[in-house]
């Protein structure tokens, strides 16, 4: 059966203040909006994570050679490039792709081998209307399914959050399972699929937004911060409580 929309009819008559001349409503207005600054380039520091501003191709190597434990190539599944097959090539695409303001790219550094083991950015940077996008998530095997790869998200969404961000967004093919499982246990809001977005590698994708909004994230920062405590990891650093778990204790 066809979804029906539903309105609140309440909302809408709080804003009847705002109607135009022809009746239409206008949205909640959003009083004191000045805009955001532009994520300062700096580094980012977590209890196990660091992420470096790529800023030139310093970590190429150690990229290249921590993909390259991902024998069957499966980082590069729904990205629009890789896999590479020699340092130089990856250090190419650095060049072309990583160097610039918008993406925002950041080397992935473990604290305890000082390796990187993937890179993140930040994408469609709009300060003008406090949204911005995370992307072209490339995780190695050695960074994967980690407690790493958990506060690069809590680091990358809390810098900002603080900055005043209203909108913080996670788009991927439609297909990719894993991507999709990620963001809700991150504590994003699927908000829908756009058809036939792109071609990416002479196929079609359909891709799948999510979001997290200013006033959900404290709540989304406190269950980060519980499920990142020593105390809910056993002795094999086995996590008792999961992050979604965490998480949702505090939207009841």
């Amino acid at each position: 059966m066809r979804k029906v929309l539903s309105f609140n009819m309440k909302k809408v008559t709080e804003f009847k203040e705002m109607k135009s001349g022809l009746g239409l409503v206008l949205g909640e207005p959003v009083d004191h909006w000045e805009g955001c600054s532009f994520p300062p380039f700096t580094v980012m520091t977590g209890k196990w994570v660091v992420l470096m501003p790529v800023k030139n191709t310093d970590f190429a190597s150690q990229l290249f050679d921590a993909y390259q434990l991902d024998g069957d190539g499966k980082v590069w599944d729904y990205l629009p490039y890789g896999p590479f097959d020699s340092v130089a090539k990856y250090r190419s695409w650095m060049i072309e792709n990583c160097l610039g303001t918008d993406p925002q790219f950041y080397a992935i550094i473990d604290r305890k081998t000082n390796k990187a083991l993937g890179i993140a950015s930040y994408l469609r940077i709009s300060p003008e209307n406090g949204s911005i996008e995370v992307g072209h998530l490339a995780y190695s095997p050695m960074l994967q399914r980690t407690r790493l790869s958990t506060e690069v998200m809590y680091l990358m969404m809390n810098r900002v959050f603080e900055l005043g961000y209203r909108r913080y967004e996670w788009k991927c093919n439609s297909l990719n399972i894993k991507s999709r499982q990620a963001a809700e246990r991150i504590g994003m809001t699927f908000e829908g699929v756009f058809r036939q977005m792109m071609v990416v590698k002479g196929r079609n994708r359909d891709t799948a937004w999510y979001s997290i909004i200013d006033k959900e994230w404290p709540k989304i920062r406190q269950g980060f911060l519980d499920w990142m405590e020593d105390e809910n990891f056993n002795n094999d650093n086995i996590q008792k409580s999961r992050l979604i778990n965490c998480i949702n204790s505090y939207r009841r």
